[in-house]
């Protein structure tokens, strides 16, 4: 008998342990959910809905649901290409700012049902996900422009009509394993009342990971919202929205030094990051009538381990087109990456290596404004994506000490940019400084040439070596610019 007082309580533990710590509670390392978010690691992002036949990012509800008419849409092509790709999950944006719904809720006409095409896009997703063997994600703004109840002076009104769709989400689709919040600006954080909207997705779905966009702030009680470039500190910024699982902040990348700590009512929470990037060359999210560009491989390939570490996480936006499917420049593309990468399932993601240029000192012949604090060398190997080297002259030199016992044989340069926005506010083209240059390393006492090129650097420049170099110095001379060059991240790695 006491034999099988025994089992039952230790059936009762397991069962237990199981759903412990899916809510965030406050801890100094991962519960269960964060954990398994960090080892899916890499997302497809899907943004598909009526902005894309209104050929825009954002709009406002008035699209007409008429627009939506995919005529080739195939949801099992989509889940097909993240699989083959490497992706071990697909969020996939169920409703955007404007309101429009990617499946049949009866809170709503402003929906797929009410279309030309009446596929209920959640449904063929997720099922697809389930047969390729990914997890499904669902994205749900929180901002509506069209739901009448979201112009009510009771905030509760909406919240109302967001918990009746997000049930019907986390109970007619199988399992969720991440949630993610967007829109959230346009109304102060306690008017979403967050308790209530994330204990009934936990109530549903208690294994599924929260986030909201824009989740830090710099000063509690305010609504500045903290760059990831700041979040190199434990226990030093707020919550913004409170409770959340993960940290957002669209499309920025976090620091390398990443923190996890975060304060609530002065407890502090283990928080991971989510990265988002789009596959296109112009950041464009939803797609457009005609094609766009890819970033590069070598640019996706860094990105990709740049935002994997420090138990971080990312999502790669790749977007059906008018027709409903996945461009076949861009499944190239992203399956291209994945082979380069060597993705294997239920494998860890691959790093980049050991980075020995990170925070060594640093010096350049010229700096922009003479702001050191803002624009100095230094800022070239500070592991952060918003801060950058800029010189005050088109020819320049920027130097950096090195440890000549560690060996390297790669380089990564992350140049910064000149960014040209089109209408729509996001879409952007970028356009190189640097035209020609060349990197040298200091070994016994004399300067040799390692790279010379007479082409511009390029979205992002890598540098594979056959062999391995150790230097007390490395050394980028640009001989060419159109304009005082800028340089955002010049990594010397051990690979």
């Amino acid at each position: 008998m006491k034999r099988l007082y025994y089992l039952i309580f230790l059936l009762i533990l397991i069962g237990s342990s199981g759903t412990f710590g899916q809510k965030i509670v406050p801890s100094e390392r991962p519960n269960p959910t964060q954990q398994k978010m960090v080892e899916r690691g890499y997302g497809m992002f899907i943004h598909f809905g009526i902005n894309t036949f209104g050929e825009t990012e954002w709009s406002d509800g008035s699209i007409p649901v008429e627009k939506y008419n995919p005529t080739k849409l195939d949801c099992d092509q989509w889940v097909r290409v993240a699989h083959d790709a490497g992706f071990r999950y697909v969020l996939l944006t169920t409703k955007h700012h404007e309101g429009f719904c990617l499946w049949d809720s009866k809170y709503t006409e402003y929906d797929v049902a009410s279309s030309p095409v009446k596929t209920d896009v959640v449904a063929e997703v997720s099922k697809a996900c389930k047969k390729y063997g990914l997890k499904f994600a669902v994205y749900y703004s929180l901002w509506d422009r069209n739901a009448p109840s979201y112009k009510d002076e009771d905030p509760e009104k909406y919240v109302d009509y967001m918990c009746n769709q997000l049930t019907e989400l986390f109970t007619n689709y199988g399992p969720i394993c991440e949630l993610w919040f967007d829109g959230g600006w346009d109304r102060k954080p306690e008017d979403w009342n967050m308790p209530r909207v994330y204990d009934l997705v936990k109530k549903l779905q208690p294994h599924c990971a929260i986030g909201v966009n824009h989740t830090i702030v710099y000063k509690e009680n305010e609504r500045k919202s903290a760059l990831p470039d700041s979040m190199i500190t434990d226990n030093k910024y707020f919550f913004q929205y409170f409770p959340s699982d993960f940290r957002l902040w669209d499309p920025k990348i976090a620091h390398k030094g990443d923190k996890k700590q975060y304060l609530h009512d002065g407890k502090s929470y283990y928080v991971p990051f989510e990265h988002t990037i789009c596959i296109s060359k112009n950041w464009s999210w939803f797609g457009k009538k005609d094609p766009i560009p890819t970033r590069s491989l070598d640019e996706l390939e860094e990105l990709f381990y740049w935002c994997t570490d420090n138990q971080n996480t990312l999502v790669m936006n790749i977007p059906p087109d008018q027709t409903g499917r996945i461009r076949e420049h861009e499944a190239n593309t992203i399956i291209d990456l994945g082979r380069r990468l060597g993705l294997k399932p239920n494998k860890p993601l691959p790093t980049n290596g050991t980075f020995i240029s990170m925070h060594a000192p640093a010096r350049a012949t010229s700096v922009y404004g003479k702001d050191v604090e803002k624009y100095g060398a230094r800022m070239a190997v500070d592991g952060g994506m918003q801060t950058r080297w800029a010189s005050a002259d088109t020819l320049a030199t920027l130097t950096i000490e090195l440890d000549e016992s560690k060996p390297f044989n790669k380089i990564s340069i992350f140049e910064y940019q000149d960014e040209d926005y089109s209408q729509d506010g996001f879409s952007c083209y970028r356009s190189n400084r640097i035209q020609e240059y060349n990197i040298a390393i200091f070994h016994q006492n004399e300067w040799r040439t390692i790279y010379l090129d007479n082409e511009s650097m390029g979205d992002c420049k890598v540098i594979r070596f056959p062999q391995s170099y150790r230097a007390s110095k490395i050394r980028l001379e640009i001989t060419k610019a159109l304009a005082p060059p800028s340089i955002k991240e010049f990594n010397v790695i051990q690979y």
